[in-house]
């Protein structure tokens, strides 16, 4: 059973840091998480002491950040707590990988279903300048097994471009052509770079005065081939960057929420999923999707798909079943049996290689199985530049990460499923232009999204349904 929800939960504000960056050299992290947490309240039209004292009397507080080494600062969240003035408080911290945030927030919406709070602010950041790439690198592969997988060269890159070389292996020939993978590929690399060209936070946007030449302004389908190899089949505009930022989000219960504004956004449907950590141990068994019970109800209304899926080995390296998990869950919540693909009309999903994309529409059920690059390959060119902030899958379809997403946008790992709840947040409210600088990437009004987040290659995702509350 998915469970329920035992009171209402909704999103009611959030905020970002003024400017994600590789490196911003004029805050330390708790100050970027003043600035996200300052634009939350505000945007409620509270006074500090009124949120403090709502906090205090009615409500918690998640922190998440990933990695204490960045910042060289055990229980960082407990100075951010000083910073922020919010003790004394009912508070805890989060971690999960790339997941961290998207666990925080959902942590959040737990509590105030739970009826232990009535507000909850999540609070999410990552100052990961603090050491050199290098140096990053090797911190975020520490989430690999360090016994087995880390002393042989566990990077992320690696893994990714292993999943991109298996999905290949997997499915070229057989519902699509290598050539058509490297060209959606190429097009979803310039779809989050552009888009975040229109977010003027974004670390890529050319308006952002932390941005790099190298790493920000508009790109085109020929500059990510052009961009140098980082591990075969990847290149380097494939990938995301390293960030320092931090975001917040305010929930709360159904009859707070309705006092603090007039744009609620109710959560619907919550889902986490797991798998094993070293990629090896994940089973590769012919017909596994069929037989481990995970076809979505309209997958299994096609008995030429349920046919298709009892030949495809899986989950192997070319899914992520920890991800199909948590949305099952989430749906079976939220009452979706439909094509999701077709009921959502915005999605924020982690993206931090292209790859992970393709890889995450299959497992939330938007295409089968070896089709999702179809919907990305089909994307008209102008100048060798897709369209800014396309529909997916056409009219009947959806948007995907107008802000950017990790390759546009952020992955400050503590705070990225914690922007991307913000993110939807911002577009079910119609507040782009304001947020952003710029309307363009404003989905036309939004009425249902999902929000996505996930851990080193697949450990830990979740998944979050919403929809618009009036």
């Amino acid at each position: 059973m998915a469970g329920s929800l035992q009171r209402k939960v909704a999103l009611v504000s959030g905020g970002k840091v003024d400017y994600f960056a590789k490196a911003n050299p004029d805050l330390l992290f708790f100050e970027m998480a003043m600035q996200a947490a300052r634009e939350a309240v505000a945007d409620l039209g509270l006074q500090p002491k009124e949120f403090r004292r709502l906090i205090r009397e009615r409500g918690g507080i998640v922190i998440t950040h990933f990695a204490d080494h960045f910042a060289g600062q055990l229980l960082g969240e407990a100075l951010t707590r000083d910073y922020l003035g919010l003790n004394p408080a009912e508070a805890c911290r989060v971690i999960g990988g790339g997941a961290t945030g998207g666990l925080g927030v959902q942590a959040a919406m737990e509590k105030i279903a739970s009826g232990r709070a009535d507000i909850v602010i999540a609070i999410g950041y990552e100052k990961m300048s603090e050491v050199d790439t290098f140096q990053g690198n090797e911190f975020i592969a520490l989430a690999s097994d360090t016994v087995t997988d880390f002393p042989n060269g566990g990077y992320y890159p690696l893994y990714y471009a292993a999943m991109a070389q298996s999905y290949l292996d997997t499915f070229v020939g057989r519902t699509v052509s290598a050539g058509e993978i490297r060209d959606a590929f190429s097009k979803i690399a310039v779809m989050m770079r552009n888009n975040a060209q229109f977010n003027r936070r974004a670390q890529t946007s050319r308006e952002n005065p932390y941005s790099t030449a190298s790493t920000s302004g508009f790109i085109a389908v020929d500059d990510v081939v052009k961009s140098g190899i980082v591990a075969t089949p990847s290149y380097r505009l494939d990938c995301c960057l390293m960030t320092d930022g931090a975001s917040a989000v305010v929930l709360a219960c159904e009859e707070l929420a309705r006092q603090l504004t007039d744009q609620p956004v109710y959560v619907t449907g919550i889902g986490n999923g797991t798998d094993c950590m070293r990629t090896g141990e994940r089973p590769r068994t012919v017909g596994g999707l069929v037989a481990d019970g995970l076809l979505f109800p309209h997958e299994r209304e096609d008995p030429a798909l349920v046919e298709y899926y009892r030949q495809l080995e899986y989950p192997g390296l070319h899914s992520f079943r920890a991800g199909r998990w948590a949305a099952r869950k989430a749906y079976e919540m939220a009452g979706i049996r439909g094509n999701p693909l077709e009921y959502f009309d915005l999605i924020e999903i982690h993206d931090a290689f292209v790859i992970s994309v393709v890889q995450t529409l299959e497992d939330l059920g938007m295409a089968p199985y070896g089709h999702a690059c179809k919907l990305f390959s089909a994307l008209p060119l102008a100048d060798g530049r897709v369209p800014i902030n396309p529909r997916i899958g056409g009219e009947k379809g959806l948007y995907v990460n107008p802000s950017g997403g990790l390759i546009g946008q952020m992955h400050a790992v503590g705070a990225t499923g914690n922007t991307q709840a913000v993110d939807v947040l911002w577009q079910m409210q119609g507040k782009i232009k304001e947020k952003y600088g710029h309307a363009e990437t404003q989905v036309p009004g939004p009425k249902t999204a999902l929000f996505h987040s996930h851990a080193g290659t697949g450990s830990d995702i979740t998944v979050t349904t919403v929809e618009r509350g009036w």
